[in-house]
């Protein structure tokens, strides 16, 4: 009964693959704020290490430094003492695998190992990733880094030119992400708190509930904002820390804090109050979300004898070790490693020039939580390569050169992340020529690579959500929501 349960189960995922519902959802656009700080890092990173390797003669090795440069995308909005170690745990994997592509590179290793060793590689990445709550691109950067690593070495000489270069474009990423802790050092705390009270705000906008009590149409009550009001308090504690002196930059940290802290205790407090006083807390509440959101202020708050002391945030490395073994985290890391590789196999069968790539689109597909968001990614995937590709295609027909290349990797750089929070296949649009041209760095790359490019992302595709499919839990039924009324 089990095994006829889950062959129906996955079934029914395939079928919703194809499905309108499925498709349809590609298209949606989701709100996202504070996108252009995040976009501005990563822009100037990828500028700096690519104008650095060009005025030093190495086009090629600047290209894959500025994978190195992308650990800035990693961990936005974290609290700068949190990102300083998010950073380096990505650095350290993009440069073991920018290596271990360079080692076989060099090595000549037939491509079927290099396509297994890779994909373990990114599903153990995906999982400690996981484990430590790291956000970002994800796995599919560590194979695009061994890609790069695995071209460029053709000799062992050439390992450690580019371990050198991942090390550098990562050194780089760190001092640009990092830098605001200069100048704002509470700037995501901020942020933090205002996401926080608009989490509250927006219970206030749903319709009353008898008790007199915010819910929304699927009966949601108050405590649906109790998660950002939880991450803003550990926000708030991170960037404070604990002030060992009195210096003047410690007690600062530590007001602002208590300010912060007090806006998050009228927040919670706001979610329990009915009536005229709920309104009047609400509208307080607006205000201030507005004047957090200029990072720059930190509103001035009436110290309250109901503030307390509030719970230490859990330990990095203390958090990371409750999650990783978590079994539903190492599952989903076992079918990534499954879908790269037997999608890379598939590309190396069909003759495609670059089956990494085709690897490349399966981990990215199956970094959704659940089926229903590994589908729609691995449909934004495709039509946002498709897209992108038409577009590389007209740039890779003309002789760019060097320097008008690095122009457009940046651009198309900071373009993909002030859309990927908003829509990934608009984000693929902005990210295949990058990729292209940045894969052409010093050599040249002709207009068949973007073709290339979609075929392999097919096959990637393909082979990612036929994993997903069979393979999917019982437990995950989120797309079973989103199917087609019958009749």
């Amino acid at each position: 009964m089990t095994t006829l349960t889950r062959f129906r189960h996955s079934g029914t995922a395939l079928a919703h693959s194809l499905s309108p519902t499925a498709w349809r959802s590609t298209f949606a656009m989701r709100p996202a704020d504070a996108i252009f700080a995040p976009a501005m890092k990563v822009g100037i990173a990828a500028a700096l290490v690519l104008v650095g390797g060009g005025l030093l003669g190495h086009g090629q090795l600047a290209g894959v430094a500025s994978l190195g440069a992308l650990a800035s995308a990693f961990g936005r909005y974290q609290p700068y003492p949190r990102l300083a170690r998010i950073l380096a745990l990505v650095a350290a994997a993009l440069l073991i695998s920018a290596g271990a592509g360079a080692f076989m590179g060099a090595a000549n290793v037939p491509i079927a190992l290099q396509i297994v060793a890779l994909s373990l590689l990114a599903g153990i990445a995906a999982h400690l990733f996981s484990a430590f709550g790291i956000t970002g691109p994800g796995a599919v950067i560590l194979v695009f880094a061994a890609s790069a690593g695995s071209g460029y070495a053709h000799t062992f000489d050439a390992v450690p030119q580019v371990i050198a270069a991942i090390a550098a474009g990562a050194a780089v990423g760190w001092l640009v992400a990092m830098a605001p802790v200069l100048v704002a050092p509470m700037g995501p705390a901020k942020l933090a708190v205002a996401r926080a009270i608009a989490s509250v705000l927006r219970l206030g906008t749903d319709r009353l509930g008898t008790d007199g009590l915010g819910t929304d149409d699927a009966g949601t009550r108050p405590g649906a904002a109790a998660v950002p009001l939880r991450l803003a308090r550990e926000s708030v504690a991170l960037s404070a820390g604990a002030v060992r002196t009195g210096s003047g930059r410690a007690l600062r940290l530590q007001r602002e804090a208590d300010a912060l802290n007090q806006l998050l205790d009228e927040a919670s407090t706001a979610r329990t109050l009915g009536g005229p006083a709920r309104a009047a807390a609400l509208e307080r509440l607006a205000r201030h979300e507005s004047e957090l959101r200029r990072t720059w202020r930190t509103p001035a708050v009436a110290a309250s004898a109901a503030a307390g002391d509030h719970a230490s945030p859990q330990g990095f490395v203390a958090a990371a070790r409750g999650r990783i073994g978590s079994r539903e985290s190492g599952s989903r890391a076992l079918r990534m490693a499954a879908a790269s590789a037997l999608s890379g196999w598939a590309a190396v069968g069909l003759g495609l020039e670059h089956p990494l790539w085709a690897s490349m689109g399966a981990v990215a597909a199956l970094q959704g939580l659940n089926y229903s968001v590994t589908v729609q990614r691995g449909i934004q995937r495709l039509l946002g390569n498709v897209a992108g590709a038409v577009l590389a295609l007209a740039l890779l027909s003309v002789p760019l050169g060097f320097w008008p290349s690095v122009a457009l990797v940046v651009a198309f750089q900071m373009v993909a992340e002030l859309l990927v929070l908003t829509n990934y296949t608009l984000t693929t649009i902005a990210v295949t020529p990058m990729a292209l041209i940045m894969t052409g760095l010093g050599s040249h790359l002709g207009p068949d690579a973007a073709v290339s490019r979609v075929a392999d992302t097919l096959v990637g595709v393909v082979a990612g959500v036929i994993v997903a499919a069979l393979s999917i839990p019982l437990s995950d039924r989120a797309h079973l929501a989103h199917r087609e009324p019958a009749g």
